[in-house]
Formats: structure tokens, C-alpha cells, sequence
């Protein structure tokens, strides 16, 4: 009797479990039923919007490194036209031209040979619901945007791995023209500036290939919350393990017992072997190999950190013989910089206490220079402490240029246009003070100063700029504004 009552219990508990993995299910299913749709719609946007920008600036440099080998053509030619006509020959035009061919061409397939790892587990992702379709809601509608997603994040990885074969042919076609110009002496100046050209362009193209990869590997938001609901459901933990590109490398063979393996020692022998050594070394010995192992593991990533400044990410070993503008492998709206800024002006026989409120965008020359326009709105708050009013005072157009001098200072000039009506129905009095000429709404500002970005721990305010700064043409508006001028402001 006991016995079957232990038996019915045991029954009811598996039933029960069974009954709560599949609400379980349930609701991670309808959780990623609710994210198919924008999920999809992004993946394909990102990978479009890159592959078109891969495509456009392969294209670009492409053209311009045979410009410039056809420029060093004509220029070699008078020194010595035989060995030109073997280094440039149709050949090298045909490889040109071929490549470009190649990336214009969207149903060009190369396999990828580069891992990354956010690219794999969203090609997983894509793939797992490809193949279990059950799990996607719409039916064929969300099947095809799958489809189309897993097709767009492949191409894009196939028209990334065409990139290397580009940076691999002009590696290849910059030491062949380096070796030919080490065999003459006394080159004209302009030869060697040529040879320099094709180097620079070939370090920003393959410092524009590394930007885009660092933004694929980049995963949204919503890509991970997606991931992180499809790896609680076992079938997706068991499909990574089989189909990812990181599982492919490091799995074993099915035969690894056979024969051909013998000799091959296993996981476990090897960590038999390291915990008998350890044991033989005393009682110390775990927290020795412990240290080592931390002194091995930041030397590694010392040396990791070194690699990737070289190059792109350490896969392009040549170091450039110029400092490079890092700002250039950045797209346009990368190189923008916002920011506002505050300025507080006293009161005079004329205006009240002011504040200007001022907005900025600018856009980034190199790493040390940004030029940038902006406005500026003028509020009035009074006369003094006793006679408080809020008033609208006047508006201003900005345009700056800031350059840096050492570390965080920077020296600052602008030329500014500034609105402020001097009497409330618009009328402008006669000058005042005795000064020179008309009294008149629009103002010139020109300055000069220097600016100091105070790194704060908050986020938000990180870039923090305090500005000093000199009206230089103060002396003339008429009546005289205030000729030194200080701003704080916050760089987004």
C-alpha cells in the first residue's frame, strides 16, 4: 500500500514538473513571439545600411589606390621606363578592376573566414529559427523576413572577407613598387610622396574596414534580450552547440577513440597530470601557479592591447609612417560633437543681467581640431536682487573653432552675430556715453581664448569645457558689451 502511494506521488511530481517546463516554454515562446518582428526588421536595416557603406568605400579607395599607381606610373616612367612597364602592366589594371567588380556584385559569394562573435550567435539565432519555424509567429510572412535577415548578415560577412582580399592585393602591390624604388638612389621628392600616398590611403581603408566590423560586432539591445530568451530553451543550447562557427572549430572528432588518434591526450589526463604536479609541490603550490597564472593572464593582455593599436586590430602589421587622422575611418555623423554652454553678462545702464543659452554642433577636422556652428538665446533676469523679471533679450548665431594645445587645453576662437533690440518697441536710442557711431541691434562678437574640457566622473557631464574668453571687437559696438567673457559648456 505504501508502495503505491509512493509510486502515485512520484507520478504527480514528474507531471508536475513536466507541467511548469512547459508553461516555461510558453512563456519564453511568447516572449520571442513579441520581438520577431522589429527584431527582423533591424537585423536587416543594420546589415543593408552596412553593406552599402562596406561597398561605396571599397569602391572608393579602389579607385583611388589605381589613380595613385597610375600617377607613380607616369612619374617612373622618366627615370626608368622598363622596369615601370613590368611593374605596371595590364595585369595589375585587370586585378584593379576585377576586384571592384567583385564588390559590386551582390551575388558574389566567399565564404568567412574571420570570427566574430556577435555576428556568429546572430547568424545562430537566424539559422535556429530558419530551421524551426514553428516557433515564429505570422507564419510566412515572419519566414520570409528570416530569411531575408539570415541572407543581408551573410552577404554583409561575404563583402567583409572580399575586403581582405583587397587590403591582401595592395599589401602585396605596395611592397613590389617599395622594393623597386629601394633599387634607384636619388629619387625626386615627388616619387617617394606618391609611394607615401598609396601607404596612407591603404592604413585609413583598413582602419574603415575595422570601424565597421567593431559596429557589427556590436549587438543592440534588442538582439541580446532576443538571444537571452532563445538560449533558455534547451533545442537552442543544444543548436549552438553543433552549428556555431566557435563549436565547429573547437569540437571533437566523432572517431577521436580510433586509432588515428592515439597518442592524443585527453581533457582529463591533462588536468590529472597538472593536479599531481601540483600536489607534489607542497602545500604553497596551488596559490604559486595561481599567481603565475595572473601575472600571465595581464601579460597577455598587455600584449593584446599593444596588437591592437597596431593597424586594424593587429591584422595589418605596417605601421604608418605619418600620424594618421583617426577621425577619418569615423562616417560623417560619427565626426559630430553637440554640445551647450551658458554665459552670464552683468547689468548696465542698457540691458538687464543675461544669460545666454547656447546649442552647438561641431564637426571633428582630426583628433585635435573641431569646427562647429551654433546659436544662442539671450534671457534677461533684471536689473538687480530687487527688481527680478524674466525677459526675452535677444538670440545669436555662433561659429567656432577649437585646437588643441596640450592635453585637455585647447585654444578657442569664434566669430559670432548677436541680436538684441536695445528698446522694447524697437526704436534705438542715440548713442550713449558719448561714444562713436549708431547704436544697432545686430552685433559682431569676435574672440579669442582658450578652453579647458574638465573630465568629471558623471557621465553625463564628462566632457565638461570651461571657456575664457576675449571680445576683441567689444570696443567697438556701440553701447560697449563686456569684453572678456566666461562660458561653461558640455560636450554629448
Amino acid at each position: 500500500m505504501l508502495r503505491d502511494r509512493l509510486v502515485l506521488l512520484m507520478v504527480l511530481f514528474l507531471a508536475f514538473c513536466q507541467a511548469a517546463q512547459s508553461q516555461e516554454g510558453n512563456r519564453i515562446l511568447s516572449k520571442v513571439a513579441d520581438l520577431q518582428l522589429q527584431f527582423f526588421n533591424k537585423v536587416s536595416q543594420r546589415a543593408t545600411k552596412l553593406n552599402d557603406q562596406v561597398t561605396r568605400q571599397s569602391e572608393k579607395y579602389l579607385r583611388k589606390f589605381a589613380k595613385q599607381e597610375a600617377r607613380l606610373q607616369r612619374k617612373l616612367q622618366q627615370v626608368d621606363s622598363t622596369a615601370v612597364n613590368q611593374l605596371f602592366n595590364e595585369t595589375s589594371n585587370q586585378q584593379y578592376q576585377a576586384l571592384l567588380d567583385k564588390m559590386k556584385d551582390t551575388a558574389a559569394g566567399i565564404e568567412a573566414v574571420e570570427y566574430l562573435p556577435n555576428v556568429d550567435s546572430l547568424k545562430s539565432c537566424l539559422s535556429f529559427l530558419q530551421q524551426n519555424s514553428q516557433l515564429l509567429a505570422n507564419g510566412k510572412e515572419v519566414t520570409d523576413k528570416v530569411n531575408n535577415s539570415l541572407r543581408q548578415v551573410q552577404q554583409l560577412q561575404s563583402k567583409l572577407q572580399q575586403t581582405e582580399q583587397i587590403k591582401e592585393y595592395v599589401r602585396q602591390r605596395k611592397q613590389l613598387i617599395k622594393e623597386t624604388l629601394e633599387s634607384y638612389t636619388g629619387l625626386p621628392k615627388s616619387i617617394t610622396k606618391s609611394y607615401q600616398e598609396i601607404g596612407k590611403e591603404f592604413y585609413y581603408y583598413s582602419q574603415q574596414v575595422q570601424e565597421y566590423k567593431e559596429i557589427l560586432n556590436d549587438p543592440e539591445r534588442m538582439q541580446r534580450k532576443l538571444i537571452g530568451l532563445l538560449r533558455e530553451l534547451p533545442a537552442f543550447k543544444d543548436f549552438m552547440a553543433s552549428h556555431s562557427a566557435l563549436a565547429n572549430l573547437f569540437s571533437l572528432p566523432g572517431n577521436y577513440s580510433s586509432p588515428d588518434m592515439t597518442g592524443l591526450q585527453t581533457r582529463f589526463q591533462v588536468q590529472q597530470v597538472v593536479q599531481n604536479q601540483i600536489a607534489a609541490g607542497g602545500p604553497n603550490a596551488a596559490q604559486m601557479v595561481q599567481q603565475n597564472i595572473q601575472a600571465a593572464q595581464a601579460k597577455l593582455n598587455e600584449l593584446k592591447d599593444k596588437l591592437n593599436k597596431l593597424g586594424a586590430g593587429g591584422e595589418d602589421m605596417d605601421m604608418p609612417d605619418f600620424k594618421p587622422n583617426n577621425q577619418k575611418r569615423k562616417s560623417f555623423l560619427r565626426r559630430l560633437e553637440y554640445g551647450t554652454n551658458l554665459q552670464t553678462a552683468k547689468a548696465n545702464g542698457f540691458f538687464p543681467t543675461t544669460t545666454d543659452v547656447g546649442l552647438s554642433v561641431g564637426y571633428k577636422l582630426n583628433d585635435k581640431s573641431t569646427v562647429g556652428v551654433g546659436a544662442s538665446y539671450k534671457v534677461g533676469w533684471g536689473k538687480n536682487i530687487n527688481n527680478i523679471a524674466i525677459t526675452s533679450e535677444g538670440v545669436g548665431l555662433r561659429s567656432y573653432l577649437d585646437m588643441r594645445i596640450k592635453k585637455s587645453f585647447y585654444a578657442s576662437g569664434g566669430f559670432e552675430y548677436n541680436y538684441q533690440p536695445l528698446n522694447v518697441n524697437g526704436s534705438l536710442p542715440p548713442p550713449s556715453g558719448g561714444g562713436r557711431g549708431e547704436a544697432a541691434p545686430w552685433k559682431q562678437s569676435g574672440l579669442l581664448g582658450i578652453s579647458k574640457i574638465i573630465s568629471l566622473r558623471s557621465k553625463m557631464f564628462k566632457k565638461t569645457k570651461a571657456q575664457l574668453l576675449w571680445d576683441f571687437l567689444s570696443y567697438q559696438q556701440v553701447p560697449r558689451t563686456q569684453a572678456i567673457k566666461f562660458r561653461i559648456g558640455y560636450a554629448f
